[in-house]
Order: structure tokens, then sequence, then C-alpha cells
């Protein structure tokens, strides 16, 4: 129940001063004991008694002399319909003050697009660890001086201006039963690049006991024309998983770990440079894979869904 911020009794005291008037006390007296006026225990009494309930009333007034004819309203909601358009540029098509056309689309609930509604989440998870790896690539900007999001200064040389630092590209790939993820940076996401990248992280999973079956990733040229990662898949017996385009909720576990790379490792602390904070990379994985608790595996780190391998 809303109750007006000022109003003198709340909704269980209102109750009350009824029961008591029910009881044989007169207005006046329940009005005495609650230290209200006799109008208002009187308001409340009549209200009661007509069954109209002990909520507050609107305070919207039942007619309005100054309001918008109901036919202009009208006209104003179907150039919305129509065009799409703002209230701008609807009341300069229909002549009203720009606050009126605002506060007629708002009364009509049209005043904002409607929301696409969001599709229910499909969530998956493969038994055993190693069953499904996804792959991804987290573009970083390079830097050499903390930036203003972190010191609140904006100003550069021209030097910094005219340096062109450019990025550098973090490569993950997260095991989907068990949520251990490995990653490492490099200066770019060609074909080579990424072969390298997925040799070195198989073998990191070898070396905890987890055998490769599938690799899930999305539709980039450097995973889906990459001969050399084929052939090194081939070799392996790992069968290449493509999500489909447009559709990289597929792909989500690497895409959510990413999320979590960024605000804790790239933006969780200040660093000097973008070297100082690609050295802490390697710290903070073995961070998160060993002691940082995730929710999904009911606060455990990865690492504990490794351990408890059946074999």
């Amino acid at each position: 129940m809303n109750t007006h911020p000022k109003a003198k009794l709340g909704p269980a005291a209102r109750q009350e001063l009824c029961q008591l008037i029910d009881a044989g006390e007169t207005i006046r007296g329940a009005a005495r004991a609650f230290r209200v006026s006799p109008a208002t225990a009187h308001k409340w009494w009549h209200r009661h008694l007509d069954g109209e309930g002990l909520a507050d009333r609107s305070s919207r007034p039942h007619r309005c002399p100054h309001e918008l004819p109901r036919a202009e309203q009208q006209r104003i909601c179907a150039a919305r319909r129509r065009t799409g358009w703002g209230p701008r540029l609807i009341a300069g098509q229909t002549g009203h003050p720009h606050a009126t056309v605002w506060r007629t689309l708002r009364r009509a609930g049209i005043s904002r697009p409607p929301r696409t509604p969001r599709e229910a989440p499909r969530r998956y998870e493969w038994p055993c660890p190693g069953d499904l790896l996804h792959i991804d690539t987290k573009r970083f900007q390079r830097f050499t001086r903390p930036g203003h999001a972190k010191t609140g200064d904006r100003r550069r040389s021209g030097k910094e201006k005219r340096a062109r630092v450019g990025h550098e590209f973090v490569h993950s790939v997260v095991d989907d039963h068990s949520r251990l993820a490995y990653s490492e940076r490099h200066p770019d996401e060609r074909a080579a690049t990424v072969t390298a990248f997925v040799e070195r992280a198989l073998a990191y999973f070898e070396g905890l006991g987890i055998e490769a079956r599938r690799l899930m990733s999305d539709n980039a040229f450097a995973y889906t024309r990459n001969r050399s990662l084929r052939e090194l898949l081939g070799r392996k017996g790992i069968r290449h998983l493509v999500i489909e385009a447009y559709r990289p909720q597929t792909n989500g576990k690497v895409e959510r770990y990413q999320q979590t790379l960024k605000r804790e490792w790239g933006l969780g602390q200040i660093y000097r440079s973008s070297e100082h904070r690609g050295r802490a990379l390697r710290h903070w994985l073995e961070h998160y894979n060993r002691t940082r608790p995730h929710s999904e595996l009911g606060d455990r780190p990865p690492i504990s869904r490794v351990h408890d391998l059946p074999r």
C-alpha cells in the first residue's frame, strides 16, 4: 500500500481507529485518542463504512480544464506511431509546444519505444573437463602512463598525441565444465598467432590431465579459414565447432570470462603502462584458476573441478 509521505495515520493506525469507533467510541473521542482532527477521523470512518478501503486515493484531479483536447492528443499519438519521431519533430508538425507533446506521449505510454523482450537464457554444461573448450579474443588499448579514467588528468603532451601505441589482444580458452582459463597477450590476432596459442593452451590443459575433445569459436577468419589450426585440431582429434552468426551467447562462457578479465585484470589496478599490465596477467590468471571463488561452481575456484575428475 502506498502511503502519502505526510499522512497523519498509517494503514495500521487507520484500521485501529475504525475498530475503536466500531467498539462504540465517538468520532471526536477516537480523533483525540489518535491525535488527529475530527475531520480526519470522520474521513477514514466513512470510507471504511462505504467499503472504499483505507488506502490513499490518487491526488490526480478528476478533470483538468487546461488539458489538451482529446482529438489533439490522438493526433499527436498517431503521428508518433506513424513516424516514430520524437517530441520535438512532432511538435513542429502539429504546432503544439514541445513540452505539451512530451507530456501527451508520456501519458499515453509511448514516449519511449517498446523494449525488445529478452530471450530466455538457455544454459548448458558438458559433463567432464575437456568435453568442450571455448576460445575468443579481447582487444585492449596500449598506454605509456595511467589514463584519465584512473588519474582524472586528461592533459596529454604533443608527443603523447602523436604516438600511436595501438592495441594488444588477449587470446583466451575456457573449459566449459570447470571454467578453467588460459590466456596470453599478443600484438595481433592473425592465423599463425592463433594456431601457436591454441597449441600452448592444449598443452596447458593436458598438463592438468584434461584431454580436449571439442573447440568452439566464433566465425572470425583466424578460426574458420585457418589451415594450420585445422591441421592441429585434426592431428589431436579435436572437433572444431563454430557458433551461429550474431549469436555470441552460444560462446557465452568465454564471453563472460572476458568481462571478468577486463574488470579485474585490465581495470582492477593502476598500472604504470600496458607493459606492466601485461606482466600481471600470469599472476591474475593463477589467482582466477586456483583462488578466486566462482559463483557458478558454488563459490569454489575452477581448479576444484579439475581435481574432481572421475578418472
